[in-house]
C-alpha cells in the first residue's frame, strides 16, 4: 500500500527543508504534497530549489488556510491512503511506517497518532486543556472512544477520504473530519506517538480561538448535514 503525505505549508523558512529532510528519509515509497499556503517569508523560494521524484509542490497564490491546503492536497495524491503532516517539527516522521501498518493489514480504515498515549513534551496547559475538552466532545457527540481528537497524524485510506465532501478552510480540518467519519460510523484507530510542541515565538499559529471554532464544529456535524 503506497501512503501519500500531505504538508500544508504556511510562512515555514526555518524548517521546511528539515521536514522534507526527514520525510524522504522514512522507508517508505511514499508521495510527499507540499501545498505552499501563500507564505511571504521565502518559503516558496525555499520550496522551489527543492527536487527529488516523490515531492510534488503545489502553490496558492494567497493564503486560503489549513484546511483549503489539505483539501488542495487530497485533490492531488494518487496513493491508497493519506496522512497529514505538519511542517513543523513537532511531529516525528519516523513513526509514519507505524501508522499505516493497520490501514495495509485491512485493520482499520483510520489511524490517529495519539500523543496523549505517547510522549509528550512542552505542550501549554491551555493547548492541553482545549485538546482534552475536544476529545471529551467527540466522545460524548459521536462515540468516537478517542485519547487525542486534534493530532495532526490523522492516516486514512484514500478512498475514505476522498469521498468526504470536506468544507473547512482553516484549522476545522481535524474536527469535521473526525465528525464526518464517526458520522458514517467508521472506527478510528489510535497508536501512541511522540510531540514536541514549540511556542508561538518558534511560529505555532493554532490558537484559543480556533479551539473554539473545532468545538463548534464538532457540534455542527452531529446536529447538521453529514
Amino acid at each position: 500500500m503506497r501512503l501519500a503525505i500531505i504538508v500544508p505549508v504556511y510562512n515555514e523558512a526555518a524548517t521546511v527543508v528539515e521536514i522534507v529532510r526527514r520525510l524522504l528519509s522514512v522507508p517508505l515509497d511514499a508521495e510527499i504534497v507540499l501545498v505552499d499556503d501563500g507564505s511571504t517569508d521565502g518559503t516558496a523560494e525555499i520550496l522551489g530549489r527543492i527536487s527529488h521524484p516523490r515531492l510534488k509542490v503545489i502553490r496558492h497564490e494567497t493564503n486560503m488556510g489549513k484546511g483549503a491546503a489539505i483539501a488542495t492536497g487530497i485533490r492531488a495524491v494518487t496513493a491508497d491512503a493519506i496522512v497529514i503532516q505538519d511542517a513543523d517539527l513537532e511531529y516525528n516522521p519516523e513513526e509514519l511506517p507505524r501508522l499505516l501498518e493497520p490501514v495495509e493489514h485491512g485493520e482499520a480504515d483510520v489511524v490517529y497518532g495519539s500523543r496523549f498515549l505517547g510522549r509528550m513534551e512542552n505542550m501549554r496547559l491551555a493547548n492541553y486543556l482545549a485538546n482534552t475538552i475536544l476529545t471529551w466532545t467527540a466522545n460524548i457527540l459521536y462515540g468516537a472512544r478517542i485519547t487525542d481528537e486534534a493530532t495532526c497524524y490523522k492516516l486514512f485510506r484514500a478512498d475514505l477520504l476522498k469521498s468526504i465532501p470536506l468544507a473547512c478552510k482553516r484549522f476545522e480540518f481535524c474536527p469535521e473530519v473526525t465528525a464526518r467519519v464517526r458520522r458514517r460510523g467508521v472506527p478510528i484507530r489510535e497508536l501512541p506517538i511522540t510531540y514536541l510542541g514549540r511556542t508561538k515565538n518558534a511560529g505555532k499559529k493554532i490558537g484559543l480561538w480556533d479551539a473554539w471554532t473545532a468545538f463548534l464544529t464538532l457540534l455542527k456535524y452531529r446536529f447538521g448535514p453529514a
